[in-house]
């Protein structure tokens, strides 16, 4: 019985994980193309991985910054381009995660949920590096109350992202517990030869 009970938890957390990794490929898909990468994106401002828009006070329309310009502003040019590689390169992983966790699940290896959890820390680490360090860079034309669904989709992404990792490591732990099919119970393993 106690078998048959560890197998429906893994499988239920099979799902969820799928079912997580969904959601969070999902939530980067509409921040970084829908919402185009914009963390802010109000009539009068618009920030994001692409944008660097302010309201012009004397024209009285919104003017972008040129990338180049950026750096007599405060924002660092290599910051930017490091937060963008890391926030892009996270949708990538994203795309790839619920392969790896059938594939995990299909070989039903150590290995294999070893490898799909190192891809899923390292997509919560890029994801939360470049955020925070565009956030960093941009913070004096940024107000909490201005952040647009794209950060809000970004955040939740990176919620969905953790609970996998969590999900991931628990598989990982009970996978240890559950004898695999065709192994001797322990039980019914021959003693260790003794020298």
């Amino acid at each position: 019985m106690g078998l048959l009970k560890q197998r429906t938890r893994l499988c239920w957390l099979y799902w969820s994980m799928l079912l997580l990794a969904a959601g969070s490929f999902f939530l980067m898909l509409y921040a970084l193309m829908w919402e185009a990468g914009n963390i802010i994106n109000l009539p009068h401002k618009r920030i994001g991985f692409y944008n660097f828009c302010l309201w012009n006070q004397m024209d009285g329309e919104l003017q972008c910054v040129e990338f180049k310009d950026l750096m007599d502003m405060g924002v660092g040019q290599v910051e930017l381009v490091l937060a963008r590689l890391c926030v892009y390169t996270v949708q990538v992983l994203c795309s790839f995660s619920p392969f790896l966790i059938m594939q995990a699940q299909c070989a039903n290896t150590r290995e294999a949920w070893e490898v799909t959890l190192a891809v899923l820390g390292l997509s919560a680490v890029l994801l939360a590096g470049g955020l925070g360090l565009f956030l960093f860079q941009t913070w004096v034309w940024i107000h909490l109350s201005e952040l647009s669904g794209g950060f809000m989709a970004l955040a939740g992404a990176q919620a969905l992202l953790l609970l996998q990792l969590f999900a991931a490591a628990m598989y990982l732990t009970w996978l240890k517990e559950v004898p695999e099919e065709g192994s001797p119970s322990p039980e019914k393993q021959p003693p260790a030869l003794q020298v």
